[in-house]
């Protein structure tokens, strides 16, 4: 997570810069609303996905021994071919000695083209009636057997039961077949098989008026007479017996090339093939068989069994709209196809680098409090010595006397520098005479024209009178012993900067709460194991302290960036100066309370870290001492505070993906895994620093709302980077209710 810094904002005079800064701010919206756009799409696409893989409910029969009192006696004693020419029903029958050869529930990737290769050989056409998902799915395999001259026929998109579906779901599965049929080949057809469909004895008063609907929208449904039931893997003898009609019957004869494992279909389908050849059958497909029927009752001529890769009668070439919309459902459906074993393989990086971070934080900051406890004598001689404490301040009238109570109990001697930076709500007066009230003779109230805070801390750092300052926010309370703990490390000399343990005080609300966790987690986790790593990246802006001579060294706290707490944190190292984390030094901050404010605040943290990586790159090819930051703190953090977070969200919609059109249950439970390991390693944290465990019982909420916001305001600051934009300071509002908790210190 980003670590926390001053969450105030401070406005300075409008120049040439900052006018720009406002216009590129202005075009922040359009940024949210790309980051936003951005994760739909995503969502759209593993919704694709799932819906291709026909996962989603409906895929099982639902009829069961309806009745079949509206259908007409002719329809039920009738042939497997189904069709309404005139607005009669009429059926009609495969002649003698004739095979239609028809596959469900393709196209398959395995089988479906070991089917076509056997057809090919044995010059024996099929009617496939295919799966719209798995023809979007799979368009060369539908290409090429349309080129083949083999039928092809709808067996709608999902393999859902039309029976109980409603009119538009019905219109639905039968279009979306027809656009990705469209966008395969380039045909569409007149041909239709239900899901589940039998014989024409089985047609009950459910799925009769689905038959009747879409005869009138020209379709013919094709039914079955012959089973060879290989769907139960009965073994290839079965399936061949159970394929044969009786006598010199024609039949409708239903194979599958799809659905499970065909192992047996196609080994059963060559010898089946040459048992009926040798009986003297031949082989066509359903239109062919309603060719025969026509010339037969000398309406039409022609028939037999086609020749080359002409049109099958049931085909129609698809034009214009239709055609275009197929082929961008098929390209969709592409996109899908790759995006989602991408994404998988990202999940899975992700999840490892998630889960990996939690063990090594756990195993060494288990090691810090172990190493520190070992040296309770401390860092060397106790550092006693007054030091400068730095108040920048900007309208911090609610905040700033509550700050100078928590000072004035200080135990350990100090100055303080209370910087106004141009404050229009008479801080530099309540400063003042919070002081007199209180009897300090310590505090010094300097004003300044609006400037920001790093100029209003390099002019407080000007005007320390001693070695060490200790910088803090007015909006922030110290405890008595604060300051005497955060100085300490300063016994030892390479010590240039002391980041102290910022916590939240108004965590009553439950957005105080999630923050809580997430500061107590921060800086008991993240901190500690970057201090025993010696790659502190941030010294928050709330708590920190500094030799004044390695500040002057590197320039001051900086403008360059929007982050200047980590700004000065990596020149610090980089200059050779070594910053650690004082763990006892605790200070309480009053956090956003709002969504509004806690989204600002977050989005500045967020883009002023990524500047100062960005501005700090070089850091990378350090050598000495001073490149260890680059070496494991700069990818430590970059790993970590960006890449992994930016990406976290992979995690949550594969566990959303997982539990709609995988397996619930499997889904919630690695989530409650997951979950498990946080709870773990922030129940771990609240030991560490003493806190109380109640408050836990909000992080199921914190990971199903709060962490989706910091993924949305991450994305923002990543696209607002890559675009160019700019930020600037923002003010957020304060309400003074932060005071030193009873009984602190």
């Amino acid at each position: 997570m980003t670590t926390p810094t001053s969450s105030r904002g401070r406005r300075r005079a409008p120049t040439r810069i900052e006018r720009a800064a406002g216009r590129a701010a202005a075009l922040q919206r359009p940024r949210v609303i790309l980051a936003l756009l951005l994760l739909l799409a995503l969502t759209c696409v593993m919704l694709l996905d799932g819906y291709l893989r026909a996962e989603v409910g409906g895929d099982q029969r639902v009829r069961s021994g309806a009745d079949s009192s509206e259908v007409p006696d002719a329809i039920l004693d009738g042939g497997p071919i189904l069709t309404f020419r005139g607005g009669r029903a009429t059926t009609v029958s495969v002649p003698a000695k004739t095979i239609a050869l028809t596959f469900d529930d393709g196209p398959n990737p395995t089988w479906t083209p070991q089917v076509l290769d056997i057809l090919r050989k044995y010059d024996v056409p099929g009617t496939f009636f295919l799966v719209g998902s798995m023809v979007s799915r799979y368009p060369g395999i539908v290409r090429t057997m349309v080129e083949q001259g083999n039928e092809v026929g709808v067996h709608t998109f999902t393999h859902v039961d039309l029976s109980y579906q409603s009119a538009s779901r019905v219109d639905r599965e039968m279009e979306q077949t027809q656009l990705a049929l469209a966008g395969a080949a380039g045909i569409t057809t007149t041909l239709f098989r239900a899901p589940y469909s039998s014989e024409t004895d089985a047609i009950d008063d459910y799925s009769w008026p689905v038959y009747q609907r879409l005869g009138k929208d020209g379709y013919t449904s094709v039914f079955v007479d012959t089973d060879s039931d290989d769907w139960k893997r009965p073994g290839v003898s079965d399936i061949v017996k159970w394929a044969t009609p009786k006598g010199t019957q024609g039949a409708s004869v239903l194979f599958h090339d799809a659905g499970g494992e065909r192992s047996q279909t196609i080994a059963a389908l060559p010898q089946y093939i040459e048992k009926m050849k040798a009986k003297g059958y031949t082989f066509t497909t359903i239109s062919g068989v309603m060719e025969r029927q026509r010339a037969a009752d000398g309406r039409a001529a022609g028939g037999g069994t086609p020749a080359g890769p002409r049109l099958q009668a049931a085909h129609h070439r698809a034009t214009g709209l239709t055609l275009y919309e197929g082929k961008a459902l098929i390209a969709a459906v592409a996109v899908a196809e790759w995006t989602v074993p991408a994404l998988s393989v990202g999940l899975a990086i992700v999840g490892a680098a998630v889960l990996g971070r939690f063990g090594m934080m756990l195993v060494l900051a288990r090691r810090h409090h172990r190493q520190r406890n070992r040296r309770r004598s401390g860092w060397g001689p106790a550092v006693t010595g007054p030091v400068s404490v730095i108040v920048p301040a900007y309208n911090e009238k609610e905040c700033i006397a509550n700050t100078l109570q928590s000072l004035a109990r200080s135990t350990h001697p100090i100055e303080i520098i209370v910087v106004d930076d141009g404050s229009t709500d008479g801080t530099s007066r309540i400063a003042r005479d919070a002081a007199e009230s209180l009897g300090m003779t310590n505090v010094r109230v300097v004003r300044q024209e609006n400037a920001g805070k790093p100029a209003a801390l390099n002019n407080g750092v000007r005007h320390a009178s001693y070695d060490i300052v200790v910088m803090m926010d007015g909006d922030t309370v110290f405890e008595p012993d604060t300051v005497r703990h955060l100085v300490q490390p300063f016994a030892d000399p390479s010590v240039g900067a002391v980041a102290g343990n910022a916590k939240v005080g108004n965590r009553t609300t439950v957005i105080g709460a999630w923050q809580h966790i997430e500061y107590v987690m921060g800086f008991n986790l993240d901190r500690r194991m970057y201090d025993l790593l010696r790659c502190m990246p941030t010294i928050p802006g709330a708590i920190g302290a500094f030799r004044r001579e390695a500040v002057l060294a590197v320039g001051g706290m900086s403008e360059d960036t929007l982050a200047e707490d980590t700004d000065i944190t990596i020149a610090m190292h980089r200059a050779g100066w070594r910053v650690v984390y004082q763990e006892h030094a605790r200070a309480w901050t009053e956090a956003p309370g709002s969504l509004g404010q806690l989204w600002s605040q977050r989005y500045r943290w967020s883009y002023g870290t990524m500047q100062a990586l960005w501005k700090h790159r070089k850091s990378l090819t350090d050598r000495g001492p001073s490149g260890r930051f680059g070496r494991v703190g700069m990818p430590l953090v970059v790993v970590f505070q960006v890449v992994t977070p930016l990406f976290a969200p992979l995690i949550d919609v594969f566990t959303a993906y997982s539990m709609i059109f995988v397996d619930f249950r499997a889904a919630l439970l690695a989530w409650l895994a997951v979950l498990g390991v946080q709870l773990l390693c922030a129940a771990y944290a609240f030991r560490l620093d003493r806190e109380k465990y109640r408050y836990l019982l909000m992080m199921p909420l914190q990971q199903l709302a709060y962490r989706q916001m910091m993924y949305l305001v991450l994305i923002h600051s990543c696209v607002t980077a890559l675009t160019g934009g700019r930020l600037r300071w923002q003010k957020l509002k304060r309400t003074g209710e932060v005071g030193t908790p009873a009984g602190a210190g």
